[in-house]
């Protein structure tokens, strides 16, 4: 059974603190153990991340690439078993000054009361 949106808001709130704060072990409270990141970003990458390691990894690429990156519009949305994530992202490329705009969608899903897997999708916006 996955936790009720309330505990879904709390944990995401705890996982995202702990994404901004490069904190793996308060991250990982919201996490399972076993927690994985599947990411595409609809222009650069596909990567699936496991571990605090390869997550840190990606914050740090993230970092040399953009030399700004600011979320808008987010909103969660709640079904039984599985929530979502919705969004718009402004980047600016630190190697050029070319600045892009995406929306996405995050699909988040859950085992023992935490979050399981994280499921980023991204494309320009038009």
């Amino acid at each position: 059974m996955s936790p009720l949106p309330e505990a879904r808001d709390a944990l995401f709130k705890v996982f995202a603190r702990g994404l901004f704060r490069r904190d793996m072990d308060l991250l990982y409270t919201a996490a399972t153990e076993d927690f994985l990141w599947s990411w595409h970003d609809g222009l650069l990458a596909t990567k699936a991340l496991r571990g605090g390691a390869a997550i840190l990894a990606h914050l740090d690429e993230q970092k040399s690439l953009f030399s700004e990156q600011a979320f808008h519009e987010v909103a969660y949305h709640h079904l039984p078993d599985t929530s979502f994530m919705t969004f718009r992202v402004s980047e600016t490329l630190r190697a050029t000054g070319a600045r892009r705009e995406q929306q996405g969608i995050e699909r988040y899903t859950f085992r023992d009361g935490k979050i399981a897997a994280k499921d980023v999708y991204r494309k320009p916006v038009a």
